[in-house]
């Protein structure tokens, strides 16, 4: 009988169990529904975060963010031009560092000899000069056939005579010596500019009301009476001081830019902070401000490439414009290219800044693309680091500081190639892209060398 109870109270013990798991099994399933049916709801330290819920919609702050972005981005070009502008009419350093190139194009070069020895034959006179010299051998009482011949003659003394100038003309405008007069006729040419632009009252007026900025050529042709006086051709040592000038810029913006200079000069100073200024604002006004980082990157560039296309069109259109007296259009082109090449290595500038701001907002992003790209150069940097650390290879005290203050350093490289930007005048884009590269390294070098403070746990561990 004894024997017998145990079995009885083991299957009341089972009986029990089951129905214990049968109503645990409903009381499961009711939570389970209950909590299918209310909202999800997490815990403040939970490790799944939970969707991030849109933010409202400010309409009157988009609107102010796309209006500041369009502004800023119808600006852009007008603040390049008026700094390129201002540059070249109050910097004499810069002024010459456009022009002076232009010494070595052959174009230039002939349209300086063609001027010189047209001023020069002119102030000779050698038409006159030929006819006295015939006319004096003819009255030498020659036979007619001779004194025929020697009238014949008067053409290509005046050919020989014009051609021995050009040579001599020539041989000096390709010379080195040509170097120096050209640059010194250039700086006394700006200094005039300058003052007519200020206004001056006692400037030599190098503006004309044409618009033509010339370039005095009298000491260039001080120095060909010299050496023609040396080869034996003495009788420029009679000649008074030819005035010759060469037409630099032949336009009639330049008479509107003597009127605009005050504006010039506060354009060409202020508006590019103001642009910058309202590029900040429209990304600080915006929701999605990474987004409109980009945008704003990506609308500067835009606005470079506009500009750009305007000075190719522009260049057609000063082609075509060129009065029928200019001699050389070929050198007057050479002339723009050369006067504009600053401001298209501006626009250059302006255009890789664009995209390098639009690049590295785009990488900072919360696109899954960015996620995903930040997220495969973590693991590589951690896979690195362990392996560093296996080995023996660690960054110490210094580490665990880049690790802690990482924002800070950040912060701080950023800092220093935004202001390398902007104190690096004039830029260039070789030196942006530059600054860009040197940045990026050295963030990409901070964080292989940061070091959480965890993984000295298991080194004080093995101690």
């Amino acid at each position: 009988m004894a024997g017998q109870g145990v079995p009885q109270a083991a299957d009341g013990n089972g009986t029990d169990d089951l129905t214990a798991l049968r109503a645990r099994l409903a009381a499961l399933e009711e939570e389970n529904a209950r909590l299918r049916a209310a909202p999800p709801s997490y815990p403040p330290d939970a490790s799944v975060a939970p969707a991030v819920p849109r933010r409202r919609r400010r309409p009157g702050r988009v609107t102010a963010s796309v209006v500041l972005v369009v502004v800023a981005a119808l600006l852009a070009p007008v603040a390049v031009v008026a700094t390129w502008a201002r540059g070249l009419v109050t910097d004499t350093d810069r002024y010459l560092a456009t022009v002076a190139p232009l010494v070595d194009e052959p174009q230039i070069q002939q349209a300086v000899t063609n001027r010189v020895t047209g001023a020069i034959v002119d102030a000779i006179d050698l038409e006159r000069l030929a006819a006295d010299a015939t006319s004096a051998v003819a009255e030498l009482g020659l036979p007619p056939r001779l004194a025929t011949a020697v009238d014949s003659l008067q053409g290509p003394l005046v050919s020989a005579a014009t051609s021995f100038v050009h040579q001599a003309v020539e041989r000096l405008v390709t010379s080195d010596a040509f170097d120096a007069a050209w640059t010194e006729a250039n700086r006394t040419a700006h200094e005039q500019l300058v003052a007519v632009m200020r206004g001056d009252p006692d400037a030599i007026a190098s503006i004309n009301a044409q618009g033509t900025l010339t370039v005095d050529l009298t000491t260039v042709i001080e120095a060909v009476k010299s050496a023609l006086s040396e080869r034996g051709f003495t009788i420029v040592d009679r000649l008074p001081t030819i005035n010759a000038s060469f037409p630099l810029v032949q336009s009639a913006d330049l008479v509107r830019l003597q009127n605009a200079y005050g504006w010039l000069d506060v354009l060409g100073t202020w508006l590019p902070w103001v642009v910058v200024l309202l590029l900040a604002g429209g990304v600080l006004l915006a929701q999605h401000r990474s987004r409109a980082l980009v945008v704003a990157g990506l609308t500067l560039a835009g606005a470079m490439l506009l500009l750009g296309v305007v000075l190719t069109v522009g260049r057609t259109v000063y082609a075509n414009a060129l009065p029928p007296a200019v001699q050389r259009p070929d050198a007057a082109v050479v002339v723009y290219d050369q006067v504009v090449s600053l401001l298209r290595v501006a626009l250059r500038s302006g255009l890789v800044l664009g995209l390098v701001v639009a690049v590295v907002a785009f990488v900072s992003g919360r696109s899954a693309a960015a996620v995903g790209l930040r997220s495969s150069w973590t693991r590589s940097v951690a896979w690195l680091r362990g392996a560093g650390e296996r080995r023996g290879v660690t960054t110490g005290p210094v580490g665990v500081w880049l690790d802690e203050q990482r924002t800070f350093v950040r912060v701080v490289i950023a800092s220093g190639a935004a202001l390398a930007i902007a104190l690096g005048m004039p830029l260039t884009p070789g030196y942006v892209l530059g600054v860009a590269i040197a940045a990026v390294v050295l963030l990409a070098l901070t964080t292989v060398l940061a070091r959480p403070r965890a993984a000295e746990v298991p080194a004080a561990a093995d101690v």
